[in-house]
């Protein structure tokens, strides 16, 4: 009994290390090369600002299309184009997100969509990239940069071939044309994107 009690602890370590091997890698699968259809459904665009300079209100855009081109060989090559809807906001507030679409923020009606181009793709670390290009919002076009993550990629018979990334970009609402509430909402918006692309 002790021999054997013996030999099952010897073996312990090499079964523990043997299922540590075998864990899946928790970083990302390098992504695929290729064009991607940004899937709506599995994408998701918030933006918070200060209110009264005491909390963080939340919001986010439920509709969002576009297309991204990924070359894992020469990611200069990479391409971007985001289209967001402005009318589809949506701060589960129905009386806030009539005000947010008029002219004193968004003005839908003469603004309708808020677009991405990428200018330039630059890999930074093994899932980073860096993603510069002229974001249109509120008419007036302004050059950002992104700092995005790629954040996994699958291929599956049921689902297809799919690539995810993550993000954030401070912008000033101001420096958009959009100053109403000045003593009310802070000036610093942070939007937060979640990418799910799927190959065409």
């Amino acid at each position: 009994m002790k021999l054997h009690t013996t030999l099952l602890l010897l073996a312990l370590p090499a079964a523990l290390f043997a299922l540590a091997a075998a864990r899946p890698d928790e970083k990302p699968t390098p992504a695929g090369a290729g064009t991607y259809a940004i899937d709506n459904v599995h994408t998701a665009v918030f933006f918070k600002c200060k209110h009264l300079d005491t909390s963080w209100s939340f919001g986010r855009f439920d509709q969002v299309s576009g297309s991204f081109t990924l070359d894992t060989d020469k990611p200069e090559n990479s391409k971007v184009d985001v289209t967001i809807d402005t009318s589809s906001v949506n701060t589960n507030d129905e009386k806030r997100d009539s005000h947010l679409k008029s002219p004193d923020f968004f003005d839908v009606k003469q603004f309708p969509t808020a677009t991405f181009k990428s200018k330039s793709v630059k890999k930074q670390g093994a899932h980073n990239y860096a993603v510069t290009g002229d974001l249109s919002f509120h008419g007036t076009t302004q050059s950002v940069t992104l700092d995005m993550e790629h954040t996994g990629s699958s291929d599956t018979k049921m689902a297809g071939k799919r690539v995810g990334f993550f993000g954030t970009l401070v912008i000033s609402r101001a420096a958009f044309g959009v100053k109403y509430g000045p003593d009310a909402l802070g000036d610093e918006v942070t939007l937060t994107l979640s990418v799910e692309g799927l190959a065409q």
